[in-house]
């Protein structure tokens, strides 16, 4: 029979971890020593509120639910975004 003859499978294993922090350590690099993950997080945080500042009845309605049902964040400062 045909199938008789087909080669016995090969296992094939990768540790992926290694890889991963060679990748990590690659784009940290890639970054330079001026990258200032502290300013990125500030300056996101900004333009999330900026995004969602002085929102009209319904769209604030419609925020609220949308964080309700988990598709948006919470504010950490209440719930809701800023006026």
């Amino acid at each position: 029979m045909a199938h008789d003859s087909a080669p016995e499978p090969h296992i094939f294993e990768i540790d992926l971890t290694r890889e991963e922090a060679r990748r990590r350590a690659e784009v940290l690099a890639a970054m330079g020593p001026e990258w200032d993950p502290a300013a990125v997080m500030e300056a996101e945080d900004e333009a999330y509120r900026m995004l969602y500042s002085n929102l009209d009845e319904r769209q604030q309605e419609i925020y609220d639910r949308l964080v309700a049902e988990g598709v948006l964040p919470a504010r950490p400062e209440d719930g809701r975004a800023s006026a």
